[in-house]
């Protein structure tokens, strides 16, 4: 089984992976050096050929099934020249607006861009005007669509409130995919054994236990609410939050999610993209927010690990670039 994520957290091999295991770096330099002339001759971006790497080293490996996320969007994504024999959609948001669109319906309709003539498509839970634009566009196409329900009956190793309906939609994945044969003894056993199989972190990750410290790579509204949700069901003393964004997310959207009576430990990430720890303190300051600025993600988690108690909870949120220093 081929898969190909992104972004990484720690090792840019992560993004592509065969059986779980991240490719060897020999594989990455071999293509690299073999494609050496056509990537500098070619306007290629980073995710690209990042694309192209995959999809080499799958072929090579002569994988028998190959996972392919896609980076943004759909419609225009690299990873969309493939015919797969099944498509997926999870649950759509708003983020990227800047090149999916404004309104869920318009990013809904780059999303639909995936779909492919007489292809399956499983659709996870959605507002019915994400549906609308989903049905409308396999319909064009003699695709046929599944929704993924949500189902009690399995459990899965990765804990987040928000995988229930990752489960749901994997669950429907697997029903469609017959010729897969899998069976019902496969889906408990792989369910309770995702984080081992894959090697994903950062998803409700809990980093440590007294003071619980929980890392979650939620970034944007949707992905932040559900977490200070699940939150709402723990017992705790005092809530620590270390957050830092990325500098193209809307803080005040994302702010409607976090509670106030949390203490802030605000950072920026070592990225490019990271939105100025001056910035976001004043944004933040704006509406009202308790908290201050530290000068790196690491220096935030070690102030907050130290005033904590032990019954207290310490969330380290935001953007997937503060998580992965953290981790």
């Amino acid at each position: 089984v081929g898969l190909y994520t992104s972004p990484h957290l720690k090792d840019f091999r992560e993004r592509i992976k065969i059986n779980g295991q991240p490719i060897d770096k020999e594989i990455v330099v071999d293509f690299v050096n073999q494609n050496l002339e056509t990537l500098e001759a070619g306007s290629y971006s980073f995710f690209e050929v990042t694309v192209g790497m995959a999809l080499s080293s799958f072929a090579k490996a002569q994988v028998d099934v190959a996972i392919i996320e896609v980076g943004l969007g759909g419609r225009l994504d690299a990873t969309n020249i493939i015919i797969p024999i099944l498509s997926i959609i999870t649950h759509i948001s708003k983020d990227h607006q800047q090149f999916l669109g404004n309104t869920i319906e318009a990013i809904a309709t780059e999303k639909a861009g995936i779909i492919k003539e007489n292809v399956p498509v499983v659709l996870g839970q959605n507002s019915e005007s994400v549906q609308r634009v989903i049905l409308d566009k396999a319909k064009s196409l003699s695709s046929p669509v599944f929704f993924a329900n949500q189902i009690e009956t399995y459990e899965t190793d990765l804990i987040g409130d928000y995988q229930k309906e990752n489960l749901a939609t994997a669950y429907m994945a697997l029903q469609v995919l017959t010729e897969l044969d899998v069976n019902e003894s496969h889906m408990r056993d792989g369910l309770q054994a995702v984080a081992k199989n894959t090697g994903f972190q950062g998803r409700w990750q809990i980093l440590e236990d007294s003071p619980k410290v929980i890392a979650d790579v939620a970034h944007n509204e949707a992905g932040i609410a559900v977490v200070m949700n699940q939150l709402k069901s723990m017992t705790y003393h005092q809530l620590h939050i270390v957050f830092g964004m990325v500098d193209d997310k809307d803080f005040e959207q994302i702010q409607q999610h976090l509670p106030k009576d949390a203490t802030y430990y605000y950072c920026s990430p070592k990225v490019v993209r990271a939105k100025a720890v001056d910035q976001l303190f004043a944004e933040a300051n704006r509406f009202g927010y308790n908290g201050k600025t530290y000068v790196s993600v690491s220096d935030a988690l070690d102030n907050a690990k130290t005033v904590a108690y032990p019954s207290d909870i310490i969330l380290v949120c935001g953007s997937l670039f503060v998580v992965a220093e953290v981790i």
